[in-house]
């Protein structure tokens, strides 16, 4: 079972604006587990990067002037998803951008190399109704550290998303090789079995929170009310 996750960045929040990719990651699963075979790249847009967009993902399109355009890595892109089931948090989303680019170069849809499409975002909705289902909330959910998440990127979003998806599909919550055994209990200098200290939760500061918010309201004033990421709409990738 060849199973691929995959996340993109891109310039805006819609396509059909002419907003355009600027990186995609897809790492390799077989049978559950990690081969260490993933595909990742920047791409040159073409375009202006909308300013909420690059207060999400800190990539600017001064860093992404030498990258190659994606019409020069379609074809690989294209090979290493082929005949794989994608994961993909918040699916359509990311397909929209990545069919968007590929009618541009009058190529196939994704869906129709592909061997079916799991949408995470879907998935934990009908877990978890009602609650928060962002890649951040289900990482704290399932205990998956994303403390080096400080912006969204491609290659490390993959990563978790992983990790989320194991710990939603079958309660593994590793990708370790080896197989996993039962936690040992902690022992006292007396030999007696001592409870385990609970897990420090460290909460954002008011100053944090007010950065966030302030971050929020300027992608939804750019996208036109359309931000993905309040509470509103709760589809964060």
């Amino acid at each position: 079972m060849r199973q691929i996750v995959l996340d993109t960045e891109t310039t805006g929040l819609n396509p059909r604006d002419g907003h355009r990719i600027i990186e995609v990651a897809c790492i390799e699963m077989v049978n559950r587990r990690l081969t260490g075979h993933h595909l990742h790249k920047y791409i040159n847009p073409e375009r202006e990067i909308d300013e909420g967009a690059q207060a999400v993902h800190g990539i600017s399109l001064e860093f992404l002037a030498d990258k190659p355009k994606f019409a020069d890595i379609a074809d690989e892109f294209l090979e290493f998803i082929n005949g794989g089931e994608l994961i993909i948090h918040n699916a359509p989303f990311d397909l929209g951008f990545l069919n968007a680019e590929l009618r541009r170069l009058d190529r196939v849809p994704v869906e129709t190399i592909c061997n079916g499409v799991t949408d995470t975002l879907k998935m934990a909705k009908e877990i978890h109704p009602g609650k928060r289902n962002s890649l951040d909330a289900l990482c704290e959910r399932y205990e998956i550290d994303n403390s080096s998440r400080t912006l969204h990127g491609a290659l490390l979003d993959t990563e978790l998303l992983a990790e989320v998806f194991l710990a939603m599909t079958r309660g593994q919550n590793t990708l370790m090789i080896e197989p996993d055994t039962a936690p040992r209990p902690q022992l006292g200098a007396d030999g007696l079995v001592r409870q385990r200290q609970p897990l420090l939760v460290r909460r954002a500061t008011a100053e944090e929170l007010a950065e966030h918010e302030r971050v929020l309201a300027a992608i939804d004033k750019e996208s036109k009310g359309a931000c993905l990421w309040l509470p509103k709409n709760d589809s964060a990738a």
